[in-house]
This record gives C-alpha cells, structure tokens and sequence, in this order.
C-alpha cells in the first residue's frame, strides 16, 4: 500500500481544492477496475453534467425558437465562467473541451462518403482544395499585416474556408497552446457563427441578382458558407436540387479538414505551448488520433456496411459532442478578456469570409 509522504502535510492557504482532491487519490492505495472507473466519474462528474446541461439547454431553444446552437451553447457556458473557479467542476470542464471535443470531430466522418466526393468531378474538388488553401494562407497574411499570432491566422482561415466552428475546433486542438488558447478558439467561432447565419440569408439573394444557374448556386453556396446547418438552410431555401449540390459540395470541404488539420500540425509541430509556470509543454503530434478515427468512418462509411439508423446516430452524437465541448469553451473564456481583442479579429474574419465568397465566384464565371 501506498502512503503519503509526511511532507505533504495539509494543503497550504490558496492552494486549488483541484490540488487537494489528486494528492488525496495519490495518497489513497491503489485502486482498480470499476473502484477506478467510480474515483474517475466522482472527479469528472460535476464539470461533464453542466457542460450537458448547458448543451441540452441550447439544443431545446435551438429547436423551439430557432437560431444556431453552437452559438447559444456558447454564450451560455461563458455566463458560467464562474464555475471554472470551483475545484469540483474543473477536471470535467477540461475533459469536455478536450477529449469529448476530439470525439465529437472524430464522429464528423460517418457523414462522408467517397462516393459522395467522386460525384462532385475533378474540377470541383481541385476548386474546393484551391479555395480551403487560399483562404487559409488569406488568414495567415492578414495576421501578420494586423499584428496577431500566426496560429490564430491559421485558425480564423480555416475556421472560414472548412466548416466554421467544427473546424475551428479542430484545428484549435492541434495549435500551440498559450494563455490566450480558449479566448481565439471563442471568438473564431462566435466570428464564424455570426457570419455564416450573415450568409445562409444573403448570399441566396446575391446568387439571384448575379443570375448563376440553380447548379452553380448549389455549388456556391456549399464552397462558401461556413456551417453545415447554415449552408442546408440555404440551398433548401432555394430548391431540392440546389440544396443537394450545396450538401454535398460542402461535406467535400469537411473531408477536406483532415488534410488541413495534418498540415497545420506539421508547421506548428516544432513550435512549443508557451509554459505557465508549473505546466508542461508538449510537442504537437504529427497525425493526432482523432483525424485516423475520421478518415476510418469515412472508409468504413464509404462501403456502405454501417445501416442509416447507425449513421444517422453517430452524427446526433457528433453534434452533442460539439455542443458540449463549445460549452465547456465558454466556461473556461471570461467576457472581460474575449472583449480585449479589438478590431484586428472582426476584420481578419470578415475579409476571409470576403475573399472566399469573390474566389467561388470568379471560378464558377471561368468555368462557364
């Protein structure tokens, strides 16, 4: 049996409960099996069931009153900052904003086929991949002409050229983290959020006036609009037709996260986390584990082997995921400093989500 060390003594006048509650398991004889497992849900209970809580809460207002969840999910968790200051919820706070954040993008591949890619030809996918790389270094030039961090750069241009806020999550779990890391994760999805509901409502009513054909509006509105919900919305708006080319153009950009995401590791894989005293830094894997589980649903969904009712499933799941990782988000993000940011990110967001909108354009006018 374990003892503790007679040095430990009590925990000193300011030190976290957090601190108190792993040194007390530390100190306790090893345990295994479901006493384990029990120890392990008692420290992350309290933080998961808010972050549930709030998810369950925004998904019930989401689809009684309309508007997006994310978003609500989001401003919910950060009029609940308070609770990253209570040692109970803490360890379960992190957990959702990181492992259940990593599952819910992992889960994003059973909503992708490879069928669904071909269908597209060669010129659409060549026009997504040139469009996903263009606004991303868009993002990574205007950063540094504003003066802000390149990562966040990154992280704005891919939030915008992929899939809005699922993207931004994902690309934020393999950037280099540092004390502002929670605050440029927020604020890009609120940007993104914002903007895609922005586009769901005009970019139909400018496809109109340029007077491009149903197809190429489908096609439009799936390489441009941000979030999925948003880019549906839009093409269903307009017809059945519209609205499958839209899906499925879209989904393409969303297969086209994990290129994206392995390629932003590779260039900030030297870079290390900025170290807070007493914590550690840690290189950033090349291929992180969650992108082998979304390109293996992707495969396996591509046989056709998992039934609809799996994979319609697992993509409720995916979003519930999400919903709960972005309220984690927004409690662990005080208000005070997310409105430190100035106007250097509205600006960054707003030209990408620009010069991604005139880039589809000018294609689809090359390719008549």
């Amino acid at each position: 049996m374990k003892h503790c060390d007679p040095a430990d003594g009590p925990p000193q006048p300011g030190e976290h409960e957090t601190t108190t509650m792993i040194k007390d398991t530390h100190c306790a004889a090893p345990v295994s099996g479901p006493r384990q497992l029990l120890v392990r849900l008692q420290t992350l209970g309290p933080g998961l069931m808010v972050s549930l809580a709030i998810a369950m809460a925004s998904a019930f207002i989401a689809d009684h009153y309309g508007g997006p969840t994310l978003l609500y999910a989001l401003l919910f968790g950060m009029t609940c900052h308070f609770l990253v200051e209570d040692g109970r919820c803490l360890p379960g706070i992190e957990f959702a904003s990181r492992t259940i954040l990593r599952l819910g993008v992992a889960l994003l591949g059973a909503r992708i086929t490879l069928e669904q890619i071909g269908s597209l030809g060669l010129e659409t996918v060549l026009a997504a991949v040139l469009a996903v790389a263009a606004t991303i270094c868009v993002g990574w030039i205007s950063a540094r002409l504003l003066g802000q961090r390149a990562d966040f750069g990154v992280l704005t241009g891919g939030a915008v050229a992929i899939c809005g806020a699922s993207a931004a999550l994902a690309i934020s779990a393999v950037l280099p983290k540092h004390e502002n890391s929670e605050r440029d994760t927020l604020l890009t999805v609120v940007g993104v959020t914002g903007l895609s509901t922005m586009a769901m409502i005009s970019y139909p009513i400018l496809c109109k006036l340029l007077g491009i054909s149903p197809e190429q509006t489908g096609i439009f509105l799936g390489g441009t609009i941000h979030d999925v919900a948003q880019v549906v919305g839009a093409g269903y708006m307009i017809s059945p037709a519209t609205g499958d080319i839209a899906t499925v153009v879209k989904l393409l950009r969303v297969a086209l996260l994990v290129p994206a995401v392995v390629v932003v590791a590779w260039m900030f894989r030297r870079q290390q986390a900025s170290c807070q005293s007493g914590s550690e830094c840690r290189r950033i894997p090349m291929v992180p584990g969650f992108l082998i589980a979304f390109v293996v649903l992707v495969a396996i969904n591509s046989t056709g082997v998992i039934p609809q009712v799996v994979t319609s499933g697992m993509n409720d799941l995916s979003r519930g995921c999400l919903v709960m990782a972005i309220a984690a988000l927004g409690m662990k993000t005080s208000l005070q400093k997310l409105a430190q940011v100035g106007w250097r990110p509205i600006v960054m967001l707003v030209g990408e989500t620009v010069f991604l909108a005139v880039l589809v354009i000018g294609l689809l006018f090359l390719a008549r």
